[in-house]
């Protein structure tokens, strides 16, 4: 074991590897896994039609629908999340609006975005499967969601949808907090800025999850 101290050289190596290659060390038992479809609605992925349109989340709806339909084969609970007005808002961070991200500069009327919460037509739930409508970024801030992950014996997680770098990333940080396992899907996870992917991906292999590819997790569910 070393013993002597460590240079600035050696620490900025020791965390660039562990950014760029890291990987959890935990084993992944599939009956203890749920995925969670994170906010795959119409305000993000149905193209032109609201300012937070994600692209790229549109371009991975069949590769997460793949994913989706091989988790249903194997009894791996889906969970979806979206992002709605519940509460009639009083559940929302109050500086949620001060954020340049609310776009607040733009001349159009937002009132008819992320009111209902509808899960694209593609990817819809089925009768039996779980939505979860929650007030911000992380499915589990003020949702029953860790409840319902412990009612059903999961202590894993397998985090798809759209956008990385906000509500994937604070749901997977999130779980990380409460002890769960964390499988990031990095080719079915979407930013609104492709830039943006990569150092989140960093961020979460280094200290919060497994990134894995959609091949790769569902080769491990095998």
């Amino acid at each position: 074991m070393k013993e002597s101290g460590y240079t600035e050289g050696q620490v900025l190596d020791l965390a660039r590897r562990a950014y760029e290659e890291g990987t959890a060390s935990f084993d992944v038992a599939p009956e203890k896994c749920a995925l969670l479809v994170i906010d795959m609605q119409d305000e993000f992925v149905k193209p032109n039609w609201t300012p937070d349109w994600v692209p790229e989340a549109t371009r991975q709806v069949p590769h997460i629908k793949r994913l989706i339909e091989h988790c249903r084969k194997k009894g791996i609970p889906v969970i979806f999340t979206v992002y709605s007005k519940t509460h009639k808002c009083l559940d929302r961070p109050k500086t949620g609006p001060l954020m340049p991200g609310r776009y607040s500069d733009l001349e159009v009327d937002r009132s008819r975005f992320f009111v209902e919460g509808h899960v694209w037509h593609e990817l819809a739930p089925r009768d039996d499967e779980i939505v979860i409508h929650k007030p911000s970024y992380g499915a589990f801030y003020d949702t029953p969601l860790e409840t319902i992950l412990k009612n059903l014996g999961k202590d894993t997680v397998i985090i798809c949808g759209t956008i990385t770098n906000y509500c994937c990333g604070t749901t997977a940080r999130q779980a990380y907090e409460r002890s769960f396992k964390v499988v990031f899907g990095s080719d079915v996870t979407s930013s609104d800025v492709p830039d943006m992917q990569e150092p989140e991906l960093k961020m979460l292999r280094k200290g919060f999850a497994k990134v894995l590819t959609a091949d790769e997790i569902i080769e491990m569910l095998e």
